[in-house]
């Protein structure tokens, strides 16, 4: 790992003095960069993909960035709140249990009580070609997505192109799912981006996975109300300390059912076939195995993903099962 300069401040104000203004993305990366529980970052580094001269650690403006609040009917979660925190806080179980469950199905214990809301919904994708220094791909300035025609298990099915990665974030699809409003601060003030529109396909910024700047950090997520039912399920090959390979969110708003899969493309994709034949209907065991099959309308596996065609469909009829309060099969 290359020398760096630690710095620790002690506000979101003087984090932002501390990034580099009108920056590149590519610029922050090499010059200074944040750390909030520092998981995902501390790998990067010690792989020599990220070589920052200074990290900027978050954990000084904790008072403002860390903590779950009750706003009216709404909710409101620090960027600085774990992952432990959030899947065990009794208002966002009994309210938005879909968070809960894709916040307590990350990783392990041990890094659900380090890891960060924010670091999980900004982590950078956990493809093999990316995190392999060997490999010049696309997500690093190269010409080409390797996984096109190499090795495709955990790629995309959806909305590829040029890049095939998958988005790695549990929290992710909850998040979009139920609407999210994802706060953000830096040094030309506020800002507030709604739901999907956070995260970024490959075919609108290829180097990038969100809306962020560099100069910018996400500071809270609020969660609306109106929720009725929600839940989240994920299939993956092992139990712990694995990302899945399928995710879904399914979620009973005020004007029906929302549906966001995980795992499947480089954004939490919205399953819109499946939602139209949802509407605001009471789910059955019939009705969830129907809008099931239409959640893979459109995609396009790979040579090695497949797979994921079936599971979307079993992730999607049992999210459904479960947000109706119906037994799910183990």
């Amino acid at each position: 790992m290359k020398p760096f300069q630690y710095v620790e401040v002690s506000s979101v104000d003087a984090a932002i003095r501390a990034l580099p203004a009108d920056a590149s993305m590519e610029k922050y990366r090499r010059e200074v960069m944040l750390k909030a529980g520092g998981i995902d970052l501390l790998d990067q580094m010690k792989e020599r993909m990220l070589e920052p001269d200074r990290l900027v650690s978050l954990r000084g403006a904790e008072a403002e960035l860390r903590g779950i609040k009750a706003d009216g009917g709404a909710l409101r979660i620090g960027a600085l709140t774990t992952l432990a925190e959030l899947a065990k806080n009794p208002l966002v179980k009994e309210r938005f249990p879909a968070l809960a469950e894709a916040a307590g199905s990350a990783a392990n214990p041990q890094i659900r009580n380090v890891a960060t809301v924010g670091g999980n919904l900004c982590q950078r994708p956990r493809c093999w070609y990316f995190r392999n220094s060997e490999f010049h791909c696309l997500k690093k300035g190269g010409d080409v997505c390797f996984a096109k025609e190499g090795e495709s298990q955990y790629h995309a099915v959806f909305g590829a192109g040029p890049s095939y990665i998958v988005h790695p974030s549990n929290l992710g699809p909850a998040a979009a799912a139920v609407g999210a409003e994802f706060h953000i601060r830096g040094s030309k003030g506020s800002r507030v981006v709604r739901g999907e529109e956070f995260f970024v396909l490959p075919e609108v910024n290829v180097m990038a996975e969100n809306v962020l700047n560099a100069d910018e950090i996400l500071t809270e997520v609020r969660i609306p109300d109106g929720i009725r039912r929600s839940a989240h399920y994920e299939i993956r090959d092992k139990q712990v300390y694995a990302w899945p390979l399928v995710a879904a969110t399914s979620v009973l708003m005020e004007d029906g059912w929302k549906v966001v899969l995980g795992a499947v493309a480089p954004v939490p994709w919205r399953a819109r076939q499946t939602e139209t034949i949802l509407g605001s209907r009471p789910i059955t065991a019939a009705l969830a195995a129907e809008a099931a099959e239409a959640a893979v309308v459109g995609a396009a596996p790979l040579r090695h993903n497949q797979y994921k065609l079936q599971l979307i469909k079993v992730a999607v009829r049992r999210s459904l099962m479960k947000a109706a309060g119906m037994e799910v099969p183990a």
